[in-house]
């Protein structure tokens, strides 16, 4: 079996990013469109008693619909770019801002949930609901822990609260292909598990299996 397996792209990741560098584009070009209007509005209503924008203003909101704009490219570069991958012995969930290892010591079972199971619309805020609608019929993997490798209070401040259904140590992996994250999953735990609890060659068990291959 390979080292690594394959890298499975995190579609909460770039589904929220999605909404972000759509966000930060609109604002980036409202300012750019403000700062320029209010900079060519002497020149096209010379006449004009309205009062005058001083120069500062005007660079402040050309330097902040740049760093928008800036900001937009960043966002859109890094949308594909968190993945889950199981190893021999660990989960990796890598984000830009966060690489997590997870032992599989800390993961007790693994199952299969749609998202709209794991987060009921009865008790969610209105902004929250429709942000997990056009996900609800998904299914995700979902990892029962014994607990988190840090805080879950740190691991919301770079991933999206969607990754945890309620403050008990589970994990929410929602990727495009669950199945075979799954059954890759599995497969790696079992291999683990089975050289985990292997007992140690000594000397003589070593011997007794040359003789076993001579005959």
């Amino acid at each position: 079996m390979p080292k690594s397996g394959r890298r499975h792209l995190l579609i909460l990741y770039k589904y929220m990013l999605d909404r972000w560098w759509k966000a930060t584009l609109t604002i980036g070009l409202v300012l750019l469109a403000l700062a320029s209007g209010l900079g060519g509005l002497p020149f096209l209503m010379p006449r004009s008693t309205l009062p005058g924008v001083d120069d500062w203003t005007l660079w402040g909101l050309t330097g902040a619909g740049g760093f928008a704009i800036f900001l937009t490219i960043f966002l859109a570069c890094i949308r594909k770019s968190a993945y889950v991958q199981a190893f021999s012995d660990h989960l990796r969930l890598f984000t830009p801002f966060l690489r997590l290892n997870i032992s599989y010591k800390r993961i007790r079972r693994t199952y299969s949930s749609e998202m709209g199971q794991l987060f009921p619309w009865e008790n969610m805020r209105a902004w929250k609901r429709e942000l997990v609608r056009p996900l609800a019929a998904k299914t995700a993997v979902v990892l029962e822990l014994t607990k988190f490798p840090v805080s879950q209070v740190a691991l919301r401040l770079f991933v999206s609260p969607f990754f945890f259904p309620d403050k008990t140590p589970r994990l929410v992996l929602l990727v495009p292909d669950w199945i075979a994250l799954s059954t890759e999953l599995e497969s790696r735990r079992g291999a683990w598990q089975g050289a985990f609890h292997q007992p140690p060659e000594t000397p003589g068990s070593k011997l007794l299996s040359s003789l076993t291959n001579k005959n």
